[in-house]
This record gives structure tokens, sequence and C-alpha cells, in this order.
């Protein structure tokens, strides 16, 4: 009988230990205050200030397009988040990264899902059914901004490289009399032959008369 209850008795205390140590662990981790996956949203600061302004107030136009740039950062997030999250729970099974910045990217992620419902219900307090819309608009915004970025690169490349070409050529091209073996050029010594030539038959004309 004592050979049975051995071993039971010690899955029970395995299993109890490893119980409260969850229990406690979880209690612990729960109250833990994580570093901010994201930094301060100034979108969203720069939206609820104007909205706060009273004396003047802020005009709609205005509210709305703070409301439009809070939209587009809050779709940034999105994008970085779907970027991140794939990476950081492969880190995590491996190892490579602790628990604070699972979680921390956790809390962004429920962050970020209530801060997207305060701006669909934003969208609609200006115009009905403007909420259905505003993200997919910010997200074409953004898509918009990052061609015109391109192209502008591409343009300072271009003009770079253009200035880059232009003294290549002209370094190139630029003309030398004299090499630096001290001897004269081709172009050179043919003009001087031409000249002594000429000064020679000048004279022998003169000897003939």
């Amino acid at each position: 009988m004592a050979s049975v209850l051995v071993p039971v008795a010690y899955v029970i205390i395995v299993f109890g230990g490893l119980f409260v140590f969850s229990f406690f662990y979880r209690k612990h981790t729960s109250t833990r205050i994580y570093e901010p996956y994201f930094p301060s949203h100034p979108e969203r600061n720069a939206y609820i200030t104007l909205l706060q302004k009273c004396d003047p107030p802020a005009s709609d136009a205005l509210l709305k397009s703070a409301l439009v740039r809070r939209a587009m950062a809050d779709v940034q997030r999105v994008l970085r988040i779907r970027e991140d999250k794939p990476a950081l729970q492969n880190l995590l099974q491996k190892g490579s990264i602790g628990d604070d910045l699972w979680n921390s990217m956790l809390n962004a992620e429920k962050e970020l899902e209530v801060e997207i419902m305060e701006v669909v219900a934003e969208a609609n307090s200006f115009v009905e059914g403007w909420g259905q819309v505003i993200f997919p608009t910010a997200n074409e915004m953004l898509a918009n901004e990052k061609m015109r970025a391109v192209f502008e690169r591409t343009a300072e490349a271009r003009s770079e490289l253009g200035t880059k070409l232009v003294l290549v050529i002209t370094d190139d091209v630029a003309p030398s009399s004299k090499p630096s073996n001290g001897l004269l050029s081709p172009s050179v010594q043919a003009e001087s032959f031409v000249s002594s030539d000429g000064e020679g038959s000048g004279k022998k004309t003169k000897k003939r008369k």
C-alpha cells in the first residue's frame, strides 16, 4: 500500500507546486506595467487639443483634417503590428526575446483596437457613414505620400548623377598643351612646323631677288 501512495503523493506535490507557481506568476504579470510598444500618439493629441479648443473653436474642416491624420497614423501602426507579430512570435518560441516585449506588443494591439473604434465614432459624428471609409481613405493617402517620396528621391538622385557626369566629362575634355613628360602635343608640333617652314621659304625668295 505504501508503494502506491508514494508515487501518488509525488505527483500531487509536483503538480500542486506547478499550479501555485503559475497562479502567482500570472498574478504578478497581470499587475506589471510594460514599456509601451509605440511612442506617444502626437496625431491623436493634436486632434484632442483642437477638439477642446473653445476660444475660438476649431473649424470642422480643420478637425476633419486632423482626424484623417490620426487615422493615417493608426494605419501605419496596424501595418507595423502585422509585420512585427509573426517575427516576434518566432523569436519568443526560440527564446531570443523575453515575455516583456511580446506582452508590450499585445497591449499595443489592444490599445490600437480601442483607438480605431474611437476614430470611427468621431468620423461618424461629423458625417454619418464616414467611419466606414475613413481608414481606406487614410490608407490611400499613405500610399500616395510614399509614391511622391519615391519620385522626389528619384529626381534628387538623377540631379546628383547629372552633376557628377558633367564634372567627369569636363575633366576628361579639358585641353592640355603640355603633357607631363615636357613634350609638345601633336597639334602644337604641327603648328610650329608650318610656321617655321613658312619663314624658311620667305627667306629663300628674298635671296633670289
